[in-house]
């Protein structure tokens, strides 16, 4: 398998769609599980960051241990929604690479309804990595368009998370990374490469 490159979206994609993932208490997930999509006691009014890299949402979550985060969900979106998401996207933190100053990242920021950071990827130990993963942070209309138009369906990986962690604990990396779904590379758009400074190959 090639190097990763710096800043890649990878995920489980097909024609239609993408997985990104989310951890949550019980009673939110049970409910985004019942109706296919996010239901109260999800609160719409908060930013929501979803993550196409389930090595970092074990990260995040402790493999779904954390208070707050005991039900890990995988979440299929589609990738129309998704690419609008990258397409209205503004990074958290000011780039010099991308903006004139600093007061026109401010002016992008105060705009848009959808946060991005590159942030270290993470290996099946939790380990940081040279390269990146995506995380996009959702408000205002991006999350209405995600809760009503972009969720395909919603799975509990709850288990997968656990036996994942058992596995690394018990018989090392690669029994845990045979369980761990396969990422691929995202074919993205050359703007949405751009908008997002993605990393070109041969770059």
């Amino acid at each position: 398998m090639p190097e990763p490159l710096l800043r890649q979206i990878r995920a489980v994609h097909d024609a239609h769609g993408l997985v990104v993932y989310q951890a949550y208490p019980a009673d939110i997930a049970e409910a985004a599980l019942t109706a296919g999509t996010f239901r109260p006691p999800f609160e719409r009014d908060r930013m929501t960051w979803i993550k196409p890299s389930f090595r970092w949402m074990m990260y995040r979550s402790g493999w779904g241990t954390r208070a707050g985060q005991e039900r890990v969900l995988a979440v299929r979106i589609s990738r129309a929604g998704f690419e609008w998401a990258l397409a209205h996207a503004c990074p958290s933190h000011y780039d010099r690479d991308r903006y004139a100053d600093a007061a026109a990242w401010k002016a992008d920021l105060g705009r848009s309804p959808v946060r991005l950071q590159w942030d270290p990827e993470r290996s099946t130990r939790l380990a940081p990595l040279a390269h990146r993963a995506i995380q996009i942070g959702l408000s205002g209309e991006a999350v209405h368009r995600y809760v009503d138009e972009w969720i395909l369906g919603v799975e509990d990986v709850t288990a997968l998370a656990h036996e994942s962690r058992d596995l690394l604990r018990t018989s090392g990396p690669e029994a845990a990374d045979a369980r761990i779904p396969a990422e691929r590379p995202y074919p993205l758009p050359e703007h949405l490469a751009e908008r997002i400074g993605a990393t070109r190959a041969g770059s």
